[in-house]
């Protein structure tokens, strides 16, 4: 019987003939945790009384309140950096990005396994790698062990095909599918993606699809391991990593879902839930108090590019304020080598260090009571960006960028 993406993955890495329903037990290639849930991590894995198994492949990340906003955070920040100096383990330091764009920037390869304790680790999966995230005591053990178990998830097959129409990017694509699916509709689930719009799309788009598959309850999303990530791996400095990896053409799948790209449009998902979406023109005269630009979703050097491109020469409303941060360092210097930063603070953007920034609620970016964000995160559940008296957004670059223009929801078509 043929296997899907899932299933070779995960019967390379525990030496078993693995299929839909079974458990394993898996080596693990890479292990990290971020500022919010690394202290408590951190503490779990303390009470083994083990040593961590594989330092080099280990990385804590401040990023989620990074630079810090309160002194509690600050002496989280102090307790993982003096763990990473007793243990050998790798630090990611504030300034250098989120967590999920490094990883793709520097660790995630084809047919790894990636636990992280964070929900969005399924970024990862963008390059053909099982990436999951899990709760403090499992990502505690899997770090002094180096491995974990897992079951094997049955795999619901997207089929992505057609032409995108001028204004529609993949961030309209998985808004849409997580409206067709619903917010639990894949729970525990594998989202393996396929079909000629997949074959042909860049790895930026694919990691924001890969991003937010956890959005409809999936365990993991999976892109092939083809041309496109031989690319990405070769500019990453790392193409010595690559192997093609693509599932078996006999396959079982639980379901098959068909989604025509040249029938989309822009579209957003509206308070507060992520299936909840409606397309960009249907909410025209929506007001918009805050536009916020990045996250591990939408923060790449392609998604400033388009926002730029919108908005160069223009400025944002007088009352809606922009903020932008890049995912990483890496990028945030390459869109301020190519002209895109100087370009939006012209149009009135305030440009944030490489992070999470606004997407957590904690700092940069917190809204008022009754205000409204248009974001390009993953998330929009009710309080979200700290205040459960406001409303969150979720659209593209393009929207967003279009929306800032015009104080109010705004199809990005208008400007193209």
């Amino acid at each position: 019987m043929g296997q899907t993406l899932a299933e070779k993955i995960l019967s390379a890495k525990s030496d078993t003939q693995a299929h839909a329903g079974h458990i394993v037990v898996a080596q693990v290639d890479l292990v990290f945790v971020q500022d919010s849930t690394g202290p408590l991590t951190v503490r779990q894995f303390k009470e083994t009384g083990l040593t961590v198994h594989n330092p080099a492949k280990t990385i804590l990340f401040i990023d989620h309140s990074a630079p810090s906003p309160a002194k509690e955070l600050s002496n989280d920040h102090m307790f993982l950096r003096k763990f990473a100096g007793e243990t050998g383990v790798n630090l990611s330091e504030i300034g250098e990005g989120v967590c999920h764009q490094i990883v793709a920037e520097t660790w995630a390869n084809p047919g790894d396994i990636i636990v992280g304790a964070d929900s969005h680790t399924v970024t990862g999966g963008a390059l053909g790698a099982f990436a999951s995230g899990m709760g403090s005591t499992d990502i505690a053990v899997a770090m002094a062990l180096g491995k974990t178990w897992l079951r094997v998830p049955e795999t619901i097959r997207v089929l992505v095909y057609g032409r995108c129409p001028r204004g529609v990017h993949s961030k309209d694509i998985i808004l849409h599918i997580i409206g067709k699916v619903g917010a639990d509709g894949a729970t525990y689930k594998s989202l393996e993606f396929g079909g000629d719009v997949i074959n042909g799309m860049p790895m930026p788009e694919r990691l924001t699809m890969a991003n937010m598959v956890v959005e409809a309850g999936a365990k993991v999303g999976l892109f092939p391991s083809d041309g496109v990530t031989q690319s990405y791996l070769r500019e990453q400095g790392r193409g010595e990593k690559y192997i093609p990896l693509q599932p078996d053409p006999d396959a079982v799948y639980e379901e098959t879902i068909k989604i025509d790209v040249s029938k989309l449009q822009p579209t957003v998902a509206r308070p507060h839930t992520v299936d909840n979406i409606a397309l960009a023109s249907e909410l025209k005269g929506v007001r918009i108090d805050q536009v916020f630009i990045g996250t591990c979703t939408n923060g790449r050097l392609e998604d400033i590019a388009i926002a730029a491109e919108i908005m160069k020469g223009r400025r944002r409303n007088k009352n809606t304020r922009l903020v932008v941060a890049p995912a990483s360092k890496k990028i945030y210097l390459e869109a301020l080598a190519k002209g895109y930063i100087a370009d939006l603070v012209e149009a009135g953007a305030a440009i944030v260090p490489p992070g999470c920034a606004a997407c957590l609620g904690v700092h940069m970016g917190v809204l008022g009571d009754g205000e409204a964000c248009l974001s390009t995160a993953n998330r929009n559940f009710k309080g979200r960006m700290g205040n459960p008296e406001s409303f969150i957004y979720l659209a593209s670059p393009a929207t967003a960028a279009a929306t800032a223009i015009r104080g109010e929801i705004t199809d990005p078509r208008e400007f193209l």
